[in-house]
Order: C-alpha cells, then structure tokens, then sequence
C-alpha cells in the first residue's frame, strides 16, 4: 500500500468520525498518530504524539491566544456590548432600520474586543435582539443582522482564527491583524448596505424610530470610549511597533481587567468567572492545536500536498479557478466543521498548493477567513444561526434562515473583490511593514 493510499484512507475516516460528531480534536489526533504509524511504524509515532504538546505548549507565539481570549471574556461580561450598541445607535438616528445598523456596526466593534464570531453572536443576541422587539422589529431582520455581524468577530484583528493561521502556516501574525482590518471595515459596510436594501423592500420589518436629542446622542455615543481605549493600546500599539503580538495581547487583558474594576463592571466573583472561562477556552484550542500538528505532520508523510498539486497541473487549471473551487470546498466543509477546525484541517494541504499558483499566503489566510464566515451563516447549518436559536428558542429556525439569506450577498461580494483586488488585503500591511 502506497503512503498515498494510507493518506486518503486517513482523510476518509477523519471526514467519517467528523460526521459521527466526534470531536475535531479528538478526531485530528487519532487519526494523525494511526496514520503516521502506518507510514512508519508506531515507535517514531508515539515519538511524535509524545512531543508535540511540549512544543505546542512551550511556543511563545501560542501565548497571545489566551491574553484575547480574556480581553474578550472581561469585555463581554463588563458590559462593553451594551454601550457599543447604545452608540452605534446614535451614530445611525433617523435612518429606517436604525438598530439592524448598530446591530452590526457593534458587532465589529466588540469583535475587535473579543476576536470570536461566535461569543459576538451570543453576546448581541442577548443585548441587541431584546430591544429591536420592543421597538416593533421582525425577528427576521433581528437574528439576520446578528448572525450576520457576529461573523465579523474573525476577521476584525484581534482574530483568534487568523491567530491560528499564523501558526500552521508560519506567518506573521502582526501582518495578518493589519491583513484583515480592511476588509473587515468593507464586510461591515456591506452588511449594513444589505440590510438597507432589505428594507427597502421590506420596511414593515423595521419601523421609523425618533431620533434622540444631540445631547443625549452625543452621551451615548462617548459610552463607547472603553473599547477605543482598549483597541487603540492593544492593536494600536501592534500597528505601530510598540508591542509584540503576545505584548499587545497582555496589555489589552490588563487594559480590560483594570478598567472594568475602575467603573465597577466586575466583582470578585465575576473575574474570577473571567479567568475560568478563558483558561477552559484556551485549553480546548490548545487541544486543537496539538491535534493539528499531528496530523499536519501525518500530511506530509504521506505526501498528498505534493500529489494534489501534481493532479492540479495536470488538469491545467487557472488560478482563478481553483480559488472558486477551493471556495466552493469551504462553504460545503461549512456544514459540518467550526471555523478552527476548517482552518486547522485544510491548511496544511491546500497551502502548499495556493503557493504554487503565486498567491500570498497572507492574502489566502484573509480570503480563508472570510469564507470561514460565510461558512458560520449559510443554511441549513451554521453556527452563528445555532447560537442564536438557542439564545432565542421561541423564534423558529426557518425564519432566522429567511432573516440571514439577504446577508448572504455581502461575503460573496468581499471574495469577489478580493481575487479582483487583491491588495484590498495586502496594501496596509505593505504599507506597515514594508
């Protein structure tokens, strides 16, 4: 049996226990130690399986997750959400849907805090979806435009899956943030022009609202001044050399403990609640992670990056071509995986690939990463949609899919001009870095 062979062999069984729902860390390592053992031999195997969580948790680069991941958890439960919502409210008074505006407009504000999708969905769902019922909204435009900002949660920098694709893919993880921010800042416009036009269309889903006085607009507008502190010492001081990623991480985890006990947004018991959740998070991503790298390393045993290349020449395809088929891929892989697992299975084979088709890996983790959020808002399965829903049981699922499909557009659009524009992706970084 040729390593080839073992290796699809192994890609079956991965996709098979993927779709009997085990878990993908659990998947990615056992397959990964039985396939490398099959290609040679269980002692170098369990030499492998036995020193990757030593490597992975020695990796300096791996310490910038959990500092996010506690930046994020202390923002979500120090009331931050809220009063991004009440000032993207004000910026968008007098306009027809103008809370679906701010839906969205504080979903990529608290995704630049908390660098997850999913805690962005679940944290909006419980502050945004509330008031839009009071205030006379369809739920469909309500969950819709949730769903569809909190996808913006890993793109906007601090992005905890282009974290991780800095790490599989050994790239810069400075240049990735600066990567994503532009086309995260285009995502959210376009949302919002989607749900302008929705609408228009549909504009007894959202009634006329009264603006508020400049005073008060003005009040709720500087609440907001937590997270432009946070954003602005963290990313900032990345952007502009100040700090190393793990640096600019621990300093915006600091940032966020210290102001939240300064305007007592937090007790004792709350923080401490901040720091379990954080470490139980990170401890399953780390899990992850180990997984992956052993079944990257399984990958280049057997040998299939280089072969899947070959079989590309061969079939003489164009570049263009094959990023719309590795879309398609990732949308149907949508179905079944979370972001991380989709970037920590995948990369590791089609990598190697886009490289030889002249692509910049940097402008790939970005188009990844806006498919990935494709992936987390398409029926039938999305995971953004099933946060949601369970947030909100007593609105049925079908009209969260009717709510989200207008959405759909805007992602679309981004990839468009990503292959059309690529330095849409690559000019800020150029333009940071050199």
């Amino acid at each position: 049996m040729t390593v080839q062979t073992i290796g699809l062999i192994g890609m079956g069984c991965l996709i098979a226990l993927i779709f009997l729902r085990v878990p993908v860390g659990v998947v990615m390592g056992l397959v990964g130690l039985c396939g490398y053992a099959a290609v040679d031999g269980w002692a170098k195997a369990f030499r492998v399986f036995g020193q990757v969580p030593f490597d992975v948790a020695t990796n300096y680069n791996l310490s910038v997750v959990p500092m996010f991941i506690l930046m994020g958890e202390v923002a979500t439960r120090s009331g931050i959400s809220a009063q991004l919502y009440r000032a993207a409210k004000a910026v968008f008074a007098g306009v027809r849907g103008t809370q679906t505006l701010a839906t969205i407009g504080a979903c990529a504000g608290f995704g630049a805090v908390s660098g997850s999708s999913l805690a962005t969905a679940a944290t909006m769902t419980r502050v945004a979806i509330p008031e839009m019922r009071r205030a006379g909204y369809d739920d469909r435009i309500s969950t819709g435009s949730v769903a569809a900002g909190g996808s913006l949660g890993i793109l906007v920098p601090p992005s905890i899956v282009l974290v991780i694709y800095a790490i599989i893919s050994q790239q810069s993880v400075p240049r990735l943030f600066a990567a994503g921010l532009v086309p995260g800042v285009v995502l959210a416009a376009l949302y919002m022009m989607c749900a302008l036009v929705t609408l228009t269309v549909k504009p007894a889903w959202a009634p006329m609202e009264p603006v508020g006085t400049l005073k008060q607009r003005a009040k709720d507008l500087a609440s907001a001044w937590e997270v432009v502190v946070l954003f602005g010492l963290s990313i900032g001081g990345l952007y502009a050399g100040w700090f190393s990623p793990t640096e600019a991480a621990g300093v915006g985890a600091f940032v966020a403990l210290a102001l939240s006990f300064a305007r007592r947004k937090l007790d004792w018991s709350a923080t401490v609640t901040c720091f379990v959740d954080a470490i139980r998070t990170t401890c399953m991503l780390f899990l992850i992670v180990m997984s992956a790298f052993i079944f990257s390393y399984f990958v280049v045993q057997t040998q299939l990056p280089g072969v899947l290349v070959g079989w590309i020449h061969a079939w003489h395809v164009s570049p263009v071509t094959l990023i719309v088929i590795l879309i398609v891929f990732y949308i149907v892989m949508g179905c079944f995986l979370d972001a991380g697992g989709m970037v920590l299975i995948t990369v590791p084979i089609f990598l190697p690939l886009v490289a030889q088709y002249g692509y910049d890996p940097i402008w790939f983790g970005v188009m990844l990463v806006v498919v990935v959020e494709l992936g987390l808002i398409h029926p039938p399965v999305g995971m953004n949609i099933f946060v949601i829903q369970a947030r909100v049981p007593e609105v049925p699922i079908l009209r969260i899919y009717q709510g989200i499909i207008p959405f759909l557009i805007a992602p679309m659009v981004l990839l468009a001009c990503l292959i059309i524009w690529p330095q849409l992706a690559l000019w800020l970084p150029k333009l940071l870095y050199g």
